[in-house]
C-alpha cells in the first residue's frame, strides 16, 4: 500500500478500537458539516423545505398549522423550523446547521443499535454511510421532513429494543410520537414493529409483559399526538387539524396517479436481500434485534408501495435500518476483497462527495462576482425587490416562493403556500379553503384578487407538463395582463399592465 494511505488508514482503525459514543458524534457531526456546508448558503434545495420555512413563520408569527397557511404535513415538521426561526431569526445557515445536527444524531444512535445489536462494527460504517446518504445525490443537502422523523424515530428505536423497563418503553412512545408528527407514513414501520413485538411475546410466553410495554409505547406516541391537538382544541379547530394531519394524506394518496410498480426497483432487491440472508444465515434468525430492523424496513417499503413513490428523500426512512442488517450480513460473509482494497475505498471516500466540492466552487464564484456567499433566484429576486423599493405585499410566487419569507410577505391564499398544492384537488376540502377547486383557485390568485407582480422560471412550465390547462391558463394571463418587469438569473419578474 501507498505510504500517502498508510497513516490515515491507521488512524481511523485506531479510532475504531478506541471508540468512545462522544467522540463518535462529534467525528459524524463534523464529516456532515463538511458534506453539507457549501448548501449553507443556497436559497432553497427543495421545495418542501422553503414550504416548512413558510410554514414555519407563520407560527412563529402567532398563526397555528393549517389556519392561516397550509401544507401536508403533520405539524412537528413545522414546529422544527419554528424553533429555529424563533431562537436565531431568519437565518438559513443556522436552519442547515439544524440539518446538520439530525443528520449525526440518527448516524450516531444507527451505531447504538447496531452496536447493541451485536454488530459494533457494521454499526460503525452503517453511521458513516448514513451520514453521507442522507447528505448527497440529490436533494438531500436541505432539511427535509424525513431528517426530521429519523432523528427522532432512531431515538425511539434504540429504547424500544434495548430498554425493557416501562420507563424505556415511555420514551420510546414519546419519540416515536414526534417521529410520526414529522412524517405520518412511519405509522406502518410502527404498526410491523408492535406486531412482530407482539410475536415474539406470543413465541416467549411473556405475552402479558410484552402487551404493557406495548401499551405503554402507544401511550407515549398517543401523548404527543394529544398535544399535537391540544392547541386546536383550545380554538375550537380540532376537526382542522384531524383533517389536515390524517385526512389530507390518505386522500393524497388514493388519488396519486403513482404506481407501486415505480418503487418495486427498490423493493424487490431489498426483500430479495433478506430473504437471501436469512436462508444462508447471514442475518441471525434468531436475533429479535434484526427481527425487529427486519420489521422496520419492511413498514418502511410498504409504505412505498402504499404511495407508489419512494424519490431521493423518502429513502431516508429506508436507510438506517437497511445499513445496519447489510453490514450485519457483510460480516458473516465470506469475501475475499483485493489486497490493496483500503487504498481504493480512502480515495472513493475523497471522490464521493463531489457535490460538495461543486458546490463549494459555485459558491467562492458567487461571492467574487457577486460580494455574497448567499446565492439562488429565492434570496436575489427579494434583494431585487428591496433595492428598487417595490411594492411586496402584493406578489405571487409561482417558483422560488422562499421569496415570501425573505420579502417579509405571505403567500395569498392556503393552496398558494406551496405552488404544486394549488392543483391538489383532493386537498382542497381539507383546508378550510373558500375555493373548492384549482380552477377557482387560479382564477381568484390571478384575477379576483391580482397580484402587482408574479414570479416565475424562465423556460419552464409553471406546473407539470400534464397540466396542460392550468399551464395554458397562466401563459394567456401573463401575456394579456402583464409585462416583464426583468429576469434575475433564472426567474422573471412580471408586473402587472398598467389599467389591468
Amino acid at each position: 500500500m501507498s505510504p500517502l494511505f498508510k497513516k490515515p488508514i491507521a488512524f481511523f482503525q485506531s479510532f475504531y478500537h478506541d471508540l468512545r459514543e462522544p467522540q463518535l458524534f462529534l467525528l459524524l457531526f463534523g464529516i456532515a458539516y463538511l458534506i453539507r456546508f457549501p448548501f449553507f448558503f443556497r436559497d432553497y434545495i427543495d421545495r418542501d423545505e422553503s414550504t416548512f420555512i413558510v410554514m414555519a413563520q407563520s407560527w412563529v408569527d402567532g398563526h397555528l398549522p393549517y389556519t392561516e397557511l397550509w401544507d401536508l404535513k403533520p405539524p412537528v415538521a413545522f414546529l422544527f423550523f419554528a424553533a429555529i426561526i424563533y431562537l436565531f431569526g431568519k437565518s438559513f445557515i443556522a436552519i442547515r446547521i439544524g440539518g446538520v445536527i439530525l443528520v449525526a444524531i440518527t448516524a450516531i444512535f444507527t451505531y447504538k443499535v447496531g452496536k447493541r445489536s451485536g454488530y459494533k462494527k457494521a454499526g460503525f460504517y452503517s453511521a458513516f454511510l448514513a451520514v453521507v446518504l442522507q447528505s448527497l445525490f440529490g436533494s438531500l443537502q436541505g432539511v427535509m421532513s424525513e431528517h426530521i422523523c429519523m432523528a427522532f424515530f432512531m431515538v425511539g428505536l434504540y429504547y424500544f429494543m434495548f430498554y425493557t423497563t416501562h420507563w424505556g418503553a415511555l420514551v420510546s412512545g414519546l419519540f416515536m410520537g414526534l417521529a410520526l408528527m414529522s412524517k405520518l407514513n412511519l405509522g406502518y414501520a410502527l404498526i410491523f414493529l408492535f406486531g412482530l413485538s407482539f410475536f415474539i411475546g406470543l413465541r416467549k410466553k411473556t405475552v402479558p409483559a410484552t402487551l404493557a410495554r406495548l401499551a405503554i409505547s402507544g401511550t407515549g406516541i398517543l401523548t404527543v399526538v394529544g398535544f399535537t391537538a391540544l392547541p386546536y382544541a383550545l380554538q375550537g379547530q380540532t376537526a382542522l387539524w384531524f383533517a389536515s394531519v390524517f385526512k389530507a394524506p390518505m386522500a393524497y394518496v388514493a388519488a396519486s396517479d403513482a404506481s407501486f410498480i415505480k418503487v418495486l426497483p427498490y423493493v424487490l432487491p431489498t426483500l430479495l436481500f433478506l430473504g437471501l440472508s436469512l436462508k444462508k444465515r447471514w442475518l441471525d434468525p434468531k436475533s429479535s434485534p434484526i427481527w425487529m430492523l427486519i420489521a422496520v424496513t419492511l413498514g418502511v417499503l410498504f409504505s412505498f408501495l402504499q404511495t407508489g413513490k419512494a424519490n431521493g428523500h423518502y429513502l431516508i426512512q429506508l436507510y438506517p435500518s437497511l445499513l445496519i442488517l447489510v453490514g450485519a450480513a457483510l460480516t458473516k460473509m465470506k469475501v475475499s476483497l483485493p489486497k490493496n482494497y483500503k487504498a481504493a475505498l480512502l480515495v472513493l471516500c475523497v471522490f464521493v462527495p463531489m457535490e460538495t466540492y461543486l458546490e463549494m466552487g459555485a459558491v467562492v464564484k458567487h461571492k467574487l462576482e457577486e460580494g455574497t456567499f448567499f446565492n439562488g433566484e429565492g434570496i436575489r429576486v427579494p434583494h431585487y425587490f428591496k433595492t428598487n423599493a417595490m411594492e411586496t405585499d402584493r406578489v405571487l410566487f409561482l417558483e422560488y416562493h422562499i421569496g415570501y419569507w425573505l420579502l417579509d410577505s405571505k403567500p395569498p391564499s392556503k393552496p398558494a403556500t406551496h405552488p404544486s398544492n394549488i392543483l391538489r384537488d383532493q386537498l382542497f376540502p381539507f383546508m378550510e379553503n373558500p375555493r373548492k377547486t384549482s380552477g377557482l383557485e387560479l382564477q381568484f390568485l390571478l384575477e379576483e384578487q391580482p397580484p402587482e407582480y408574479v414570479i416565475t422560471r424562465k423556460n419552464r412550465r409553471t406546473f407539470d407538463k400534464k397540466e396542460y390547462r392550468a399551464n395554458f391558463y397562466i401563459t394567456l394571463t401573463l401575456a394579456n395582463n402583464y409585462q416583464p418587469l426583468d429576469t434575475v438569473d433564472q426567474a422573471i419578474i412580471y408586473q402587472r399592465l398598467p389599467g389591468q
